[in-house]
């Protein structure tokens, strides 16, 4: 990195409303799943939820993205950010009666994420430049590991402290009060330029195409899904279920994040581009690898050797299929002209994955929802980050996401 690299007032507005974002989700979001749970111990309904969520994102990446190319984006952002807020005001307001509301809730917060971050990709991409590109990922990454060290912690010790679901609500009024904060700043970003017509077909027209690298990207990223879709609710589940106590969640959040500060800053460090494909391969092997120790018992021992083995095996998985990703968008003038479409498609690919991983979970729920079954179901769906390197280590070799 070079040492003339700083970051701009705009830059700063915007990691300040990105690092603010993070930790409001940071705070609630890692117990959200838990206040369903606690309303109704059913995986399937959560599964439902997590459908809902899915669906409404992927589609409001899709639709908003005309909006965000050729009108004003900012209003955009804001708009994502002031339903966040809504959500969490919803939930306050229903309370315990929030089962019955599941679909509205969960197509309600999927909007609110699918507008805040299709306006936040273009707008990072428009204020930064690739002197401080670097720094504002630094400092995002940075941000983000340690909102995700503080604030479940925080949250986990708080909701055991006042018992019942006052610690739950005032979590909740928490993260709506920065979501308000996160609007008010919002409104010194300037506004952008407007781009050229969007293309709403493009994602399809990018998957016909025979010579578009985008064809065996987005297997690679329907494969990424498969895992997240499932595992981004399922494990911090596992591990309230395990325990029966928020702050127990909120030390192994604590515990996971910390270690993921550390790989990712070593990741960042140390990883070259020529070891792109056989890293991400080793990762996907031992992401897989730690889920193994589940078929002997799932306690909050194995849960944590399985969320201490991902936090170290992560960066070498993930980071590749982030870099090879973004990059294709650079290829070329027309590839630049055209990121808000093909940040749709990276979305849309994603959304697949995940409603793919999340269907499965609900089905194979439907028959059996013993621990050794839901154990040998992370093992199957665990192992779609092995089909992600399948489908892009061509890209990753050819020298594409370099």
């Amino acid at each position: 990195m070079k040492t003339t690299a700083h970051l701009d007032r705009q830059s700063q507005l915007l990691l300040a409303v990105n690092g603010l974002i993070v930790l409001a989700g940071a705070l609630s979001g890692t117990f959200l799943n838990v206040y369903l749970w606690k309303s109704k111990q059913d995986y399937t309904m959560i599964g439902w939820f997590t459908v809902a969520q899915q669906v409404a994102v992927g589609l409001t990446f899709w639709l908003g993205g005309k909006w965000v190319k050729e009108y004003n984006k900012m209003n955009t952002l804001r708009v994502g950010i002031v339903l966040s807020g809504l959500f969490y005001l919803l939930v306050l307001w229903v309370g315990s009666d929030v089962v019955r509301f599941i679909w509205p809730l969960g197509i309600l917060l999927g909007i609110s994420i699918g507008l805040f971050w299709v306006a936040f990709n273009v707008v990072y991409f428009e204020v930064t430049d690739r002197e401080n590109r670097d720094l504002f990922n630094g400092w995002v990454g940075l941000l983000g590991s340690f909102t995700g060290i503080v604030g479940p912690w925080f949250s986990g010790t708080l909701i055991t402290w006042l018992k019942g679901d006052k610690g739950y609500r005032l979590i909740f009024t928490i993260s709506l009060v920065i979501y308000a904060i996160c609007v008010v700043l919002s409104f010194f970003l300037k506004k952008r330029e407007k781009g050229s017509s969007y293309h709403w077909m493009e994602p399809i027209t990018q998957l016909r195409s025979k010579g578009s690298p985008w064809r065996l990207m987005s297997l690679g990223l329907v494969a990424q899904g498969i895992r997240e879709g499932v595992f981004a609710f399922l494990i911090s589940l596992l591990v309230f279920v395990a325990t029966k106590q928020e702050a127990r969640l909120g030390q192994f959040t604590l515990i996971t994040s910390a270690i993921s500060l550390l790989t990712y800053w070593l990741a960042g460090k140390w990883y070259k581009p020529k070891f792109r494909s056989p890293g991400m391969l080793v990762g996907a092997l031992l992401l897989w690898i730690v889920i193994i120790p589940l078929l002997w018992k799932t306690s909050y021992g194995t849960l944590l050797i399985l969320g201490i083995g991902s936090s170290l095996f992560m960066p070498l998985y993930i980071l590749p299929m982030i870099s090879s990703g973004f990059d294709l968008m650079g290829t070329s003038d027309e590839t630049v002209d055209k990121r808000v479409e093909l940040v749709v498609l990276r979305e849309l690919s994603l959304m697949v994955g995940r409603l793919a991983g999340t269907f499965i979970f609900i089905i194979v729920l439907m028959v059996s929802k013993t621990p050794l079954t839901i154990t040998i179901l992370m093992l199957i769906l665990g192992a779609s980050p092995i089909l992600s390197w399948v489908f892009i280590r061509k890209l990753l070799q050819g020298g594409r996401s370099a």
